[in-house]
């Protein structure tokens, strides 16, 4: 899941937990609200992890110098 699912899976828990007033007899919107605020904010947290892990470092295209090799030919 991307990070645009986690802030739709946020975003529809909140509306679920604050917006609403709708009554169910067996499920309990508060709490799947919520529940769906928890996973979203997780999965916000483990993406940002993974998206830190998989930055690379280019290395520069100008070549190096080695002056300690240079003094020795």
């Amino acid at each position: 899941m991307g990070l645009g699912g986690c802030i739709l899976l946020i975003g529809a828990g909140a509306i679920l937990t604050f917006g609403t007033d709708w009554q169910m007899r067996s499920v309990n919107l508060d709490v799947v609200g919520a529940i769906m605020m928890i996973v979203g904010v997780i999965g916000v947290v483990a993406f940002t992890s993974i998206a830190k892990r998989r930055r690379v470092v280019v290395p520069s295209s100008t070549p190096l110098i080695d002056e300690e090799r240079d003094r020795r030919l």
